[in-house]
């Protein structure tokens, strides 16, 4: 299996707490401090091989990554085939990425996935950020709790969802219908555009609802790691809300 480089403190600790398939970590000579022994010593309680490494020889592993003095090797993020993840969703809530080829952006979306409890992410084959090392720096660690599925292109991806009784809810900054406004407790895929161009056009013919996030005056509209954030804490607010007393949500 392929390898794949996690650096920086934060995604690699968050690695070894999810049980991420580590080959080592490497460290470097001149990091002593509180937070890099911690880090060690839960690394070695995971029973994952610890090399002290030169900052020179640090940097050619990393390989550009910010990295905070630690990297990490580990397998290549396994993904999911569509139906797989269709079978083991719990929450029915999913994103499709449509377009997004800013790491930065694809990475933001992912923390917010993670943060709101999205059963997992879709992302179509072309046209798309792959998982790199800069999505995994900026998802700070949450690339390691959501499944992400890779599909040859989402409108045969919304085909499946359909099927399996979900509803496709576009993000489109001139929509009439405002996202507050929108039932999102259904199951859901939401759909998010790439930054500046917004969602394509046959992306967009394929949905079944068209949802606005309202802006005060001064901006036109949101990056796309943000606006997936507001849309999907708001898919988690309607369902928490609708939930009955006393029930546990993830």
């Amino acid at each position: 299996m392929s390898a794949r480089v996690v650096g920086g403190i934060q995604p690699v600790r968050e690695a070894l707490r999810a049980g991420a398939p580590l080959r080592y970590i490497a460290v470097s000579r001149e990091r002593k401090d509180a937070r890099i022994r911690e880090l060690l010593a839960a690394a070695r309680s995971a029973g994952i091989e610890v090399r002290l490494e030169a900052p020179a020889a640090l940097e050619r592993l990393a390989a550009g990554i910010h990295h905070q003095g630690v990297v990490a090797v580990a397998e290549a993020k396994p993904v999911l085939d569509l139906d797989s993840l269709l079978q083991q969703a719990s929450r029915k809530l999913l994103l499709a990425c449509d377009g997004i080829e800013d790491p930065h952006n694809l990475g933001a979306m992912l923390r917010a996935a993670c943060g709101a409890g999205v059963d997992g992410v879709l992302l179509p084959a072309r046209r798309s950020a792959g998982l790199t090392a800069t999505v995994e720096r900026v998802a700070a660690g949450a690339l390691e709790y959501v499944p992400v599925a890779r599909v040859g292109n989402l409108a045969q991806a919304f085909a499946a969802c359909r099927a399996a009784g979900y509803w496709m809810v576009g993000l489109e900054a001139d929509a009439p219908t405002s996202i507050w406004d929108h039932d999102l407790r259904p199951p859901t895929v939401l759909v998010v555009g790439g930054e500046g161009r917004g969602l394509h056009e046959l992306t967009r013919k394929r949905c079944d609802a068209l949802v606005s996030i309202p802006l005060a005056a001064g901006i036109e509209s949101l990056n796309a790691g943000v606006a997936a954030g507001v849309a999907l804490f708001e898919a988690a607010r309607q369902r928490r809300a609708a939930a009955p007393p006393h029930t546990v949500l993830g």
